[in-house]
């Protein structure tokens, strides 16, 4: 009999807040976590605005000694960590650390240490480059340090694959338990990547909205005035089990997850593949996997980034994938609200989903005030939508260098 995974554990970090249930609140309430950027002086830059987590304080996480040791991804993992394995009630002297593993992505890792170490080098020289330099900066050193913070010997890896990195993190951990090489995973994904060059590098794809003026509508998927979209940052941390492990020991179960698709789309670097072939497919394997009809799909977490050609070829997707039943599910973008965050986005993508599920309840797309061309869906604009007997939901990730992935969930119940 196949192993059955699900979800007992939830940490999020990100504009809507720093903990799950403030972040959660309001997404609910429709309130955009978008404004001006703080981190750095954006004055020169043609994008000024992102979805930056607000009155974070590494030293709730970690020692005074280590933060400069980390780049910020690793301690926005170690926070969403934190709260994912507390509200799990996870005890590790309880488990046998080998039976637990981590996986944690990021698409860019600690750019702040690299734009900071480079800047010493220039002028200090080499002698000036911190040792801690690497460690601090590495994809995987999130997964890293929350290992060595839980004791977890288990499978350690992170997944590095773009704006898809943590839903395929998520559903690489799923694959994990259900073949038996663990009984728990901690998985999800962490960026920070709101810095001059982060900025800078996507400004100058002309990628970024430039809605400087009106930072908290400037994400605004499938609307016809969309010009980008918005970058975020935070970390999205799940705690995934195996079933038996958690009823045994009474663990609180928010939802199972039942299907993971991937694909690529070997079409363009950056462009989606025309006619939504690669989401089409990506959806149809998660659909597969979970060996369920599209008509029992209720709600789809969108990648939704509000670019123009993104949020066509996804809702082109959808079409082919569900065919009438399309028009009937509900489908929305919580990147109104929270910004793009990158490689880390799938992970809390991921958790909404799962939430919505929990709750009955679906979060909206705000900002979406003339739907564009095409774009005919029921696109939940403005307000949340409370829903009865929702079943099954998907999130959806897709990257750069046409990399997709598709988690999707299930209702939690007995039966």
């Amino acid at each position: 009999m196949a192993r059955r995974v699900v979800i007992t554990g939830i940490g999020l970090i990100c504009a809507l807040g720093n903990t799950t249930s403030e972040v959660w609140k309001n997404l609910l309430a429709g309130q955009s976590g978008v404004g001006p950027i703080t981190h750095f002086d954006a004055e020169q830059f043609n994008s000024r605005i992102a979805g930056e987590v607000k009155n974070f304080d590494p030293l709730n996480f970690v020692d005074k000694k280590e933060i400069r040791r980390m780049g910020r991804f690793i301690h926005l993992a170690l926070g969403a960590a934190d709260e994912a394995v507390r509200s799990s009630g996870l005890k590790m002297e309880s488990e046998d650390a080998t039976r637990v593993g981590v996986h944690i992505a990021s698409g860019i890792g600690g750019f702040d240490v690299i734009e900071r170490e480079h800047n010493n080098l220039l002028q200090g020289g080499p002698r000036k480059i911190s040792p801690f330099f690497i460690p601090a900066t590495i994809v995987n050193l999130a997964a890293g340090h929350v290992s060595i913070r839980y004791g977890a010997k288990g499978p350690n890896e992170a997944a590095c694959t773009a704006c898809t990195s943590s839903a395929h993190s998520v559903g690489d951990a799923f694959k994990i338990i259900t073949r038996c090489d663990a009984d728990v995973m901690i998985a999800g994904g962490t960026e920070a990547a709101i810095t001059p060059m982060g900025v800078g590098g996507f400004a100058a794809m002309r990628a970024l909205s430039q809605r400087n003026d009106d930072p908290q509508k400037a994400s605004r998927p499938w609307d016809k005035d969309r010009d980008g979209f918005v970058i975020g940052e935070g970390a999205g941390i799940m705690v995934l089990e195996e079933l038996e492990h958690a009823k045994a020991r009474g663990a609180n179960i928010l939802a199972e997850i039942v299907g993971y698709g991937m694909s690529a789309d070997a079409y363009h670097i950056t462009a989606p593949a025309e006619n939504g072939e690669g989401g089409f497919r990506v959806m149809t394997n998660a659909i597969n996997d979970a060996k369920i009809q599209p008509s029992q799909v209720g709600y789809i977490n969108a990648h939704g980034t509000s670019t123009d050609l993104g949020d066509k070829l996804e809702t082109e997707a959808i079409k082919r994938t569900y065919g009438d039943h399309a028009y009937k599910l509900l489908v929305s973008s919580s990147k109104s609200m929270t910004g793009h965050v990158l490689g880390g986005t799938g992970g809390i993508e991921a958790a909404f989903t799962i939430m919505a599920l929990h709750d009955q309840i679906v979060p909206p797309t705000i900002n979406l005030d003339h739907p564009d061309e095409g774009c005919d869906l029921d696109y939940v604009p403005h307000t949340a939508r409370p829903v009865k007997d929702m079943e099954y939901a998907m999130s959806n990730s897709f990257g750069f260098g046409g990399t997709n992935g598709c988690l999707l969930f299930r209702r939690w119940s007995e039966g």
